[in-house]
């Protein structure tokens, strides 16, 4: 199990992350829970964690207070653009008293690298259009990415991991989990 510390240039805290462990499945339920107004988020990590052909083992990634408590979590599953494997970043979550402390971005750095040293090539991610740009994501729709459901164009983004696998054009295919049943 590898770990990494990272902190934010804004935020004073040095986050350790690392994989996800069996023994930490509660303790992200609760933060995950915590960090948003209803349940949804948290069962939708429990039921991506039972979906084989979503959950990749490594790619749920926590940021870990000094007691080694998750305090941020950053979770990516598998999707496609088109017929390309791709993956899907979501949810992040901090604990509301860790937020805006850089626990979330350190936890979204391990998850990519994570993904990156997997040798996965292509990250989506739907969500805050001046939150995930950091990252390098870039808005979905100029490279011909696209969703079956009407979204925000801004808050689609997608990245790629590795340069010479540039981001392939077509319609995002999450887990049926995701957007109700979007197979």
């Amino acid at each position: 199990m590898s770990s990494s510390r990272s902190a934010s240039p804004s935020a004073s805290p040095s986050w350790t992350t690392r994989a996800e462990t069996r023994a930490d499945v509660p303790a992200v339920r609760d933060l995950v829970r915590a960090a948003f107004p209803t349940p949804e988020e948290a069962d939708l990590v429990d039921a991506l964690r039972a979906d084989p052909g979503a959950w990749i083992e490594g790619l749920s990634l926590v940021a870990v207070d000094d007691a080694d408590r998750p305090v941020g979590h950053a979770l990516l599953t598998r999707c496609h653009i088109g017929e390309a494997p791709a993956l899907c970043l979501a949810p992040v979550a901090v604990r509301p008293e860790h937020q805006n402390t850089g626990a979330g971005t350190a936890a979204v750095r391990a998850a990519l690298l994570a993904a990156e040293r997997l040798g996965e090539h292509h990250v989506v991610v739907l969500g805050h259009p001046r939150y995930y740009p950091r990252f390098g994501f870039t808005r979905a729709s100029a490279h011909g990415i696209g969703l079956t459901v009407d979204v925000p164009d801004e808050a689609l983004m997608a990245l790629t991991l590795d340069a010479a696998h540039p981001l392939p054009a077509g319609t995002v295919r999450y887990a049926a989990l995701f957007l109700g049943a979007n197979p």
